[in-house]
């Protein structure tokens, strides 16, 4: 009788950083032997990867950690595993310890790469592992990778934060800044275009300030001039960018690498100059205003989205107005908006006139009214353009059709045949949502 293949299932919260490391932990799993699950239910192994960014969602996974300890009551040689931002603070660590007994694992951030051993531990010995590193060691290369896609992938090009914003937790659970050797960087980009991978999204919490703590100094601009040149690759991204590290040379690499796409997400959280200097953002409006202009100058047709925070303490209404005011005058292609709410640890969960949580919801309800305007207003206007899209295959909301991005990372929705995936197509846009484009191709004689 052939034997029963041990499965998995990572279960993700948070950012892109997250989405990565679990693609990593997914590729450890695969190479320990085990498949992915059809079902939570039917896994062996279950990952929970974990954002403590927000309350909500340290919230919604100790739900699911509720509801998986249900499941391991009922299948008592299940392993649950629980990694990522929130294990890394120890508070939380001891919570999730003490509160949950179901989890077998818990490991942080800057050990990720120990999890086979770890596993292994939990599995043969039928015991409690837990191992949290204080402080990161060294970038651990050439670790095993599961991808989502198979037509675009991260690649990593930094780990941890310098920037210290007062209302952030990252710096404190990611670490220090830490840059990956060119060349490490540049050899993952070419043995994924040699896997038939056409587009990368470079990747840190400041790709910004990449290399500025290399043996031998770099800069970001340099590296993305040295990626723009792979042979085979279509397009390159990159996330996330700080508007104080975005200088004049990493423009002007934009503008004339050709691969290098015209989409940058740049954070302004606030349009307050008093509220920048309370977040410790290095920059004020006047600035953001200038280097926005300084962009679209350099780079006809880019869009521009952003992070938009409210309600940070002391939030007044004047200073909610000069955000509103910076959101009129930039216009934003899109915007991820949220509420402020407290971290535990950081300065600003210390500073005093928190702001009522009915003002917070007024005002995000505001912006994100006016922004949701400008963003349709920004869609509507390319209604009978051709747009040229990567098409990356079947639309999660419809699998009859195609979906696929514009180079300004506009979604874009269209009916076409399966072989198209992977491949550049025109599209000519016929309609414009909120959240997505319509279209169709050419028609053929």
């Amino acid at each position: 009788m052939k034997e029963r293949v041990p499965t998995y299932e990572v279960i993700t919260f948070g950012c892109q950083m997250n989405d990565h490391d679990s693609e990593v932990m997914a590729g450890m799993l695969e190479s320990l032997g085990y498949e992915p699950a059809a079902s939570t239910d039917e896994a062996d192994v279950i990952l929970v990867n974990t954002c403590c960014v927000r309350e909500t969602a340290e919230n919604k996974i100790y739900g699911l950690l509720g509801r998986l300890a249900h499941l391991k009551d009922k299948k008592g040689d299940l392993i649950i595993g629980i990694t990522g931002c929130m294990t890394q603070r120890p508070e939380v660590a001891r919570k999730i310890k003490n509160r949950f007994p179901q989890v077998d694992l818990i490991l942080g951030t800057h050990n990720l790469h120990r999890l086979p051993e770890l596993l292994l531990q939990a599995r043969e010995c039928r015991k409690r592992v837990i191992e949290v590193w204080e402080q990161a060691g060294e970038i651990v290369e050439n670790l095993p990778i599961r991808r989502a896609s198979k037509v675009k992938a991260w690649v990593n090009i930094t780990y941890g934060c310098n920037n210290f914003c007062t209302y952030c937790i990252v710096p404190y659970v990611r670490g220090r800044e830490r840059s990956r050797r060119p060349e490490d960087i540049l050899n993952e980009v070419r043995q994924l275009v040699q896997e038939g991978y056409r587009e990368v999204t470079l990747l840190g919490q400041n790709v910004n300030s990449y290399g500025k703590d290399l043996p031998q100094p770099t800069s970001f601009a340099r590296l993305l001039a040295k990626v723009d040149q792979v042979p085979g690759l279509w397009r390159i991204r990159f996330t996330t960018s700080h508007p104080r590290d975005f200088i004049q040379e990493l423009i002007d690499t934009i503008a004339r690498c050709p691969h290098v796409c015209e989409h940058i997400h740049l954070p302004v959280q606030a349009g307050s100059n008093r509220i920048l200097k309370l977040m410790n953002r290095g920059y004020n409006r006047e600035y953001y205003l200038d280097l926005v202009e300084r962009i679209r100058r350099a780079i006809p047709g880019v869009a521009i989205t952003t992070d938009i925070m409210v309600g940070f303490p002391g939030e007044t209404e004047e200073d909610f107005a000069d955000t509103m005011d910076l959101v009129e005058r930039v216009r934003f292609d899109g915007a991820f908006t949220f509420v402020y709410n407290p971290r535990p640890g950081t300065p600003a969960a210390r500073l005093p006139e928190q702001v009522p949580d009915k003002v917070k919801s007024e005002r995000i309800q505001k912006l994100i009214e006016r922004q949701n305007e400008i963003t349709l207003a920004h869609n509507q206007a390319l209604v009978g353009r051709v747009e040229q899209i990567l098409v990356e295959g079947e639309s999660k909301t419809n699998p009859a059709m195609l979906s696929g991005r514009t180079r300004t990372n506009r979604l874009v929705i269209f009916p076409g045949p399966r072989d198209l995936i992977g491949q550049l197509v025109n599209v000519t846009v016929t309609g414009a949502r909120l959240t997505h484009l319509e279209g169709q191709l050419p028609a053929t004689v």
